[in-house]
């Protein structure tokens, strides 16, 4: 369609853009409006239909009908996401949500993976049908992709029944917490997750921008063919889909979360440089960039769990997503821009700055979470140790409210006056006639005995 590197990004932005609200709101419509179940629907409604538009400005050859599309399929696509995080938190908070992210991410750089490379196969099939290449069979090869989106509404309609059927038989009220949440909650939001959320920020712009624009990067630093560049671009997805799962397995039996996301924060800054400065077989760098951005997904996500109450989660993973698709929308434009003016050496060195930017982040979330007791960065057996003692307590503090004001009175202490009169009572004494009538009742029951 004969586009630019920064028309070709725009697309990106686009998809950023309407994420920059919307998935704040998103959270906050799972929260208090839609419920978790009817939100996911919705949400992957707009993913179809914006696929949809999406694939038919193709099949016209127009391009701002490609960016409504793109702009629709994100009013859906990173609430989906919300709405993702929030189910795996209402059902694994406590016990496998790391592995559970892995998971997670695993499936969704599945799919990635299997987009980049199958995609080019698709779109030479259907140029063989059509007859040549050109808008018409980019059209139609993002019309067949758009099945997989169906698929995905098709699943959000399956666990949204899936999800009611449990609540009926666990008595689980997703949804109703019984807590006011307002918009102004974002400002009552501790220090620690502001950090947590410019690592987020900071380290994704540097993964999702250099994806999108790697397989040219490779084609002419390393004269790689188109076939070779797509293969090395996805590495990073390939590696994620097998390894997110194992690391949230090892993060979950291990803990240690910030420790965690430093370490591949440090990693893929030095992936980074790799690429830049050296020409290294780009296949270590790759590698690298894919452990430490599935290492950095098990082990940052579940953190918002830790610090924000249940009731906001919502909120805050759609605040998370919010900020993230900002520095997204903003950074796939100022990459364009950087690539097509000064070339790849300026953009890695751009993307090694947005690192050292988080790691400034890591660290300092390190210090703080240290000097507040440490939470963040406990052990496993730490976290599950202090998860019982909390569950116990609250437990306890259930349990005087069950009593009626009777037996709450009789837990009260009793002073020494009525210590002495109850053992003169027990010695069968005569007591006063100020004396409690409860007291001199015993008295009675005494003699009489």
């Amino acid at each position: 369609m004969k586009l630019n590197t920064a028309q070709f990004m725009q697309l990106y932005a686009w998809y950023s853009w309407p994420n920059v609200i919307l998935c704040f709101l998103g959270g906050f419509l799972l929260d208090r409006v839609f419920g978790i179940r009817l939100g996911t629907v919705i949400f992957s409604l707009f993913v179809c239909v914006g696929q949809i538009i999406f694939a038919t400005g193709a099949l016209v050859d127009h391009f701002w009908l490609m960016e409504v599309g793109r702009f629709v399929f994100g009013i859906g696509g990173e609430s989906l996401a919300v709405a993702q995080n929030t189910y795996a938190v209402n059902w694994f908070k406590g016990k496998e949500l790391n592995l559970v992210f892995g998971l997670q991410l695993s499936m969704a750089r599945l799919g990635s993976t299997v987009n980049m490379n199958i995609m080019g196969w698709v779109y030479s099939k259907v140029g063989g049908l059509v007859g040549t290449p050109g808008y018409t069979t980019l059209g139609a090869s993002l019309m067949i992709a758009a099945v997989t989106c169906l698929f995905s509404l098709s699943c959000a309609l399956v666990l949204a029944f899936l999800d009611k059927r449990a609540e009926k038989i666990l008595h689980k009220e997703q949804g109703k917490t019984g807590e006011v949440i307002k918009l102004t909650d974002v400002k009552d939001f501790p220090f620690v997750l502001w950090l947590i959320f410019i690592i987020c920020v900071g380290y994704y712009v540097a993964i999702f921008p250099f994806i999108g624009l790697g397989q040219v990067f490779f084609i002419e630093k390393f004269n790689f063919s188109p076939a070779e560049a797509r293969a090395i671009n996805s590495v990073v997805y390939i590696i994620s889909a097998p390894a997110s799962p194992i690391l949230g397995f090892m993060v979950d039996k291990i803990g240690k979360n910030v420790i965690w996301v430093m370490c591949a924060v440090v990693t893929t800054l030095t992936a980074h440089m790799m690429l830049a400065f050296t020409f290294w077989n780009p296949w270590i760098a790759m590698s690298l960039l894919g452990v430490s951005y599935s290492l950095l997904a098990c082990a940052l996500w579940p953190m918002v769990a830790f610090v924000v109450p249940e009731h906001q989660l919502g909120t805050a993973y759609g605040f998370m997503q919010s900020i993230q698709n900002l520095g997204l929308a903003l950074i796939a434009m100022a990459a364009g821009s950087i690539l097509d003016n000064k070339g790849y050496l300026f953009l890695e060195v751009f993307f090694s700055a947005c690192l050292c930017i988080a790691l400034i982040a890591v660290v300092m979330l390190y210090f703080v979470d240290y000097l507040r007791g440490g939470d963040l960065n406990l052990s496993a057996a730490a976290r599950a140790k202090l998860q019982k003692q909390a569950a116990s307590d609250s437990e306890i503090r259930r349990r005087p409210s069950r009593l009626t004001e009777g037996e709450l009175a009789r837990l009260k202490p009793m002073s020494a006056f009525g210590l002495r009169n109850r053992y003169l009572s027990r010695l069968g004494a005569q007591l006063p006639d100020h004396c409690s009538t409860h007291l001199s009742s015993l008295a009675h029951r005494s003699v009489l005995k």
